[in-house]
């Protein structure tokens, strides 16, 4: 069942969701090479306490940490661990808050120092798949022209999107209906209807697009080994126009001041 969220409840989330990107904020501060993933987690974990709410994944399905930190060729759900960072590493770290009753989730990718031009484009043209995508999150429109929309420029720039991991609803659950998956056809899935919100979350792959999960039972890896990115943001679905809920500026304004 698709839940549609009054506005209240929709500004509920976007507190929620503001509370996690702060959660990133603080980790662009801290990303360089030799920190290590579970110094990352730990931080998170006390700042999302300290400012009133409860870590989102610690626990969730039996997930055992706060963030999930994704290096390199892992796509999502890497766990934190005395992994440190390395020069010309790229992180994907994905995080959830719970305040005042409902989720907030969000994810960033990070360079770790200087990285491949390459890769770094790989960053980019996945920053701009998801607001491409967030563009189409309006009443009317189709959920596959939100997956359309992100498909159409990762493979247009000769990248491979990730079929098996999708975005998905938001509110009181961390995962509620529906699926967003960052493939489609236009006018193709079911109709977006105003106060829908979903999670729009590109994994595009520098390589091919087939993934394996690792025998941690979490972690998902590209079959080849090559470089994944992903970003995420919550949108509510508008009248005329998307409602995202949140932005990453405050990330990207200390990232250009390391």
């Amino acid at each position: 069942m698709i839940i549609i969220k009054t506005d209240q409840e929709i500004e509920l989330i976007r507190q929620s969701n503001q509370l996690v990107l702060d959660t990133l904020a603080e980790m662009a501060g801290l990303i360089e090479p030799g920190v290590t993933t579970a110094y990352l987690d730990n931080i998170a974990e006390k700042f999302i306490r300290t400012n009133g709410g409860v870590p989102g994944f610690l626990g969730y399905n039996g997930y055992p940490k706060t963030l999930c930190t994704s290096v390199n060729s892992q796509v999502v759900h890497g766990i934190p661990s005395d992994y440190a960072l390395k020069e010309g590493d790229i992180i994907s770290i994905d995080c959830g808050a719970i305040l005042n009753g409902f989720y907030g989730d969000s994810a960033y990718t990070f360079a770790v120092g200087s990285i491949d031009p390459q890769i770094l484009r790989l960053m980019e043209v996945t920053k701009a798949c998801l607001l491409r995508g967030l563009q189409e999150a309006i009443e009317g429109k189709k959920i596959g022209d939100i997956g359309y929309a992100v498909q159409s420029y990762a493979e247009l720039n000769g990248f491979s999107v990730v079929r098996e991991m999708v975005g998905h609803g938001l509110g009181k659950k961390l995962h509620e209906e529906p699926e967003v998956p960052n493939y489609g056809k236009m006018g193709s899935g079911i109709k977006l209807k105003k106060n829908m919100v979903l999670c729009i979350e590109p994994m595009i792959n520098f390589g091919a697009r087939n993934i394996v999960q690792e025998k941690d039972g979490w972690t998902i890896r590209t079959t080849d080994k090559k470089p994944s990115a992903h970003y995420e943001l919550p949108v509510a679905i508008g009248e005329h126009s998307p409602v995202v809920l949140g932005s990453f500026d405050k990330i990207e304004a200390i990232l250009n001041t390391r």
